[in-house]
């Protein structure tokens, strides 16, 4: 085992997952906190029979896109929570394009040029992030982890929080006998400290006057869900002309601007006409299914399909004026069979991170739809997917990506799938 050996690397390419590349007696180093094109002094902090993993400790030549990081908790064995602080927020579009193009080369033998878009809010990259979910120590302090690690960095301010989570306070308070908090500034005004105790134990949540007041203070049980010890459940999301009521521990785009980018890049692949048929799979609260039931209009129909019940009851709350539109629960290959939908005009897709799998692919492609639009927050699952569906005669007709996490390595990819 090399342990914390320095090597003298020359840093040659990007890769997914927030890591540059380089070559040490030919095996290949991932390493962080540098870029492409520079000459570092690497500590190695993992190796494995076929790759090493390090640590950029000392930059000998440095590439022109090298800025000095803005967060003084960035950097080696730092918080692990931004990938991309060391570079302009313009070579970090530049980088997570080159990933994007590369998975899509590699896994799905297609060959694109990429251009990740930049998403209004983010100031500098700064001063975006919705949500911010803050690890607890053992004396109640929290922070964020270190990267690949338990460790908590202890923080009294987060650069890419945004300024409405910033105002709640979590940092100056003590969590005694909480594992995590996530602090949460909803578009529509409302703000919300979501406590998760620890194992077997029930997390105290009167502290310091600094928390805001204003904020909703609830406690997630686990499997029986999110109850509100102050305030209200659920946020309110703004989207254009539209309310989304969304639970509070549930999933929504944390760039105040994502979700009406990737709402509008949808809708325009889409295309719905009136009339049309359309799913909408893994549809959460609800945020394409009701754009796709407002462009199919009174005589067409919008099936959404969601296997997280809060999600679920979000969904039917926000298109209870939208006739046409349906929210089912159930995973989606599961829920297809069970309803027997054995055709579609039109597939909207927005996985998880493991993307959709063969097995989804397969059912999505026994549609015959037209047009399948795929929403992607992960470049390797998306290009595994797309290939799998050219394999059904499916073609990639567009892509747009977004840059909805400045300063991390995560992009936002939609794609256009004509068959």
């Amino acid at each position: 085992m090399m342990g914390d050996m320095l090597l003298e690397l020359v840093v040659t390419g990007v890769a997914n997952g927030g890591w540059c590349v380089a070559r040490h007696e030919g095996r290949v180093v991932f390493v962080r906190h540098a870029l492409p094109g520079e000459h570092v002094r690497a500590r190695i902090t993992e190796e494995t029979a076929h790759f090493l993993r390090a640590d950029a400790v000392e930059i000998l030549t440095a590439s022109p896109d090298r800025v000095t990081p803005p967060c003084p908790y960035a950097g080696p064995g730092r918080c692990g929570g931004c990938d991309w602080q060391h570079a302009t927020p313009e070579a970090q579009r530049r980088l997570k394009a080159a990933v994007v193009a590369e998975q899509l080369q590699r896994l799905a033998g297609i060959t694109r040029d990429v251009v990740v878009e930049e998403v209004p809010g983010s100031p500098g990259g700064l001063g975006w992030r919705t949500r911010v979910q803050f690890a607890v120590d053992r004396d109640g302090r929290p922070g964020l982890r270190r990267h690949r690690s338990h460790e908590i960095e202890r923080i009294d301010r987060c650069l890419i929080a945004h300024p409405a989570v910033e105002e709640i306070g979590v940092e100056d308070q003590t969590w005694r006998g909480a594992a995590m908090v996530e602090a949460v500034a909803a578009s529509g005004g409302d703000r919300a400290v979501i406590v998760t105790p620890q194992p077997h134990r029930r997390a105290p949540v009167a502290g310091p006057s600094t928390l805001d007041a204003d904020a909703s203070v609830l406690l997630d049980e686990g499997r029986r869900g999110t109850r509100a010890l102050r305030g209200r459940a659920s946020l309110t999301e703004r989207v254009g002309e539209r309310d989304f009521r969304v639970t509070a521990s549930g999933f929504w785009q944390v760039h105040p601007g994502a979700a009406a980018a990737l709402l509008a890049a949808v809708l325009d692949f889409a295309q719905a006409k009136p009339g049309e048929w359309a799913l909408d799979l893994y549809c959460g609260a609800g945020l394409f299914a009701a754009g796709l039931a407002e462009a199919v209009g009174a005589d067409g129909a919008v099936l959404g399909v969601e296997s997280d019940a809060p999600a679920v009851q979000d969904a039917r709350r926000n298109l209870r004026d939208l006739p046409q539109g349906r929210i089912e629960r159930g995973r989606v290959e599961e829920a297809l069979d069970r309803f027997e939908i054995e055709r579609a005009d039109l597939v909207v897709a927005d996985p998880p991170r493991a993307g959709l799998g063969r097995a989804v692919v397969d059912r999505i492609a026994a549609l015959r739809a037209s047009r399948i639009v795929y929403v992607s927050c992960d470049p390797a699952t998306l290009a595994r997917d797309v290939k799998w569906l050219g394999d059904h005669g499916y073609t990639l007709t567009d892509l747009r990506a977004f840059d909805a996490f400045p300063m991390t390595h995560h992009v936002e990819c939609v794609a256009l799938l004509t068959g």
